[in-house]
């Protein structure tokens, strides 16, 4: 089968289109043929090697798939040849005290798709058969592609963490980015009026399509002192910030006494400047999320097949031209998630 891998880390030059061996699925595991995939931060880490974390190569990355059901192995009962199917990214045990109590993603064996396994930038893929989900007809294989990873992880963090309440202040960092987007829509979802900061007053023009309320360009001010301008010098009750170390200290400024700070990632640093007196003293929470539970990714997904909340989509691209998706993203140069079409 075709498949985009890379044999070293590196830069987006690394990937390569190539012919490798197709998997079979094994006991209790659907095959999947792959229509559509989508590109997260996550793939961009694994390619350029992250500290601390030993990745097998070749590598195949990718975490979102959609396509169809070519294959069941012995066991399986719940899914079908032939199905039209996407999957939730995450694979835990099953079976530890995290997965018994809903808290899959806090599972010692947790992993993502295509993190510690091969991943959805390929023809054909294998996968258990408890995280795969029929899609209906009425929702592309683009569009089932784009939603697992970044709908369930702000879905988890928003509201089965956050705990976001209608009436609240609620800002994004980042607006153009797959959390982001989603991020937006589940606060509106919700009744929360929504500030959100973007680079260009472009993307910023597209938040606002999504329903954002507040629009900050934070290339022409400080966000944190235009939040507290904006609220009367309250600040708001929840910041959502996945960026990291370039916007830490500023987020932690913007949160009101007692609000939250929630963060699921950080795509320019994982080790940034605190100042803890902004947590103590004005007794600010710290809530980190990882993905989430599958009765979490089943919520979610019900409201996208419904319509509620939509995913965006950048641009489709075909499997081949992944290097250009990354170049993209590593660029700035996207609003929503770049999808790779993969042909048969």
């Amino acid at each position: 089968m075709k498949a985009v891998t890379f044999h070293e880390h590196g830069g987006p030059e690394v990937l390569r289109y190539e012919e490798v061996p197709g998997p079979e699925p094994a006991p209790g595991e659907v095959l999947i043929e792959v229509r559509a995939t989508s590109i997260n931060h996550l793939d961009i880490f694994l390619r350029r090697g992250i500290p601390g974390v030993r990745i097998p190569l070749p590598k195949i990355a990718g975490s979102d798939a959609a396509g169809i059901v070519r294959g069941v192995g012995g066991g399986v009962t719940t899914i079908k040849e032939g199905q039209r199917v996407t999957i939730n990214p995450g694979i835990s045990c099953g079976h530890c005290e995290f997965c018994w109590s809903g808290h899959a993603s806090q599972c010692a064996a947790y992993t993502i798709m295509g993190e510690h396994n091969q991943g959805a930038y390929a023809q054909f893929i294998t996968v258990p058969e408890r995280i795969v989900l029929p899609i209906p007809d009425s929702l592309a294989f683009e569009e089932a592609a784009a939603a697992p990873l970044v709908f369930l992880t702000a879905w988890s963090m928003m509201v089965g963490k956050g705990n976001i309440r209608a009436g609240e202040d609620v800002l994004i960092l980042g607006a153009g980015a797959g959390v982001g987007t989603a991020a937006i829509q589940i606060a509106k979802l919700a009744g929360c009026r929504v500030f959100v900061t973007a680079s260009t007053d472009e993307k910023l023009e597209r938040a606002r399509q999504l329903g954002a309320d507040v629009l900050i360009n934070y290339k022409a001010c400080d966000f944190d002192k235009k939040i507290r301008e904006l609220t009367d010098k309250r600040g708001v009750d929840v910041v959502v910030d996945y960026i990291g170390a370039d916007t830490w200290v500023r987020s932690l400024r913007s949160a009101r006494r007692g609000g939250r700070v929630l963060t699921c990632g950080a795509t320019t640093g994982f080790a940034p400047q605190t100042d803890l007196r902004q947590i103590f003293f004005r007794q600010v929470q710290v809530i980190g999320s990882t993905m989430g539970s599958h009765s979490e990714f089943l919520d979610v997904m019900k409201l996208v097949f419904r319509g509620r909340l939509k995913p965006v989509i950048d641009r489709v691209l075909p499997l081949k031209e992944t290097r250009t998706g990354h170049e993209l993203i590593e660029g700035r140069g996207v609003f929503g998630k770049i999808v790779l079409r993969v042909d048969g």
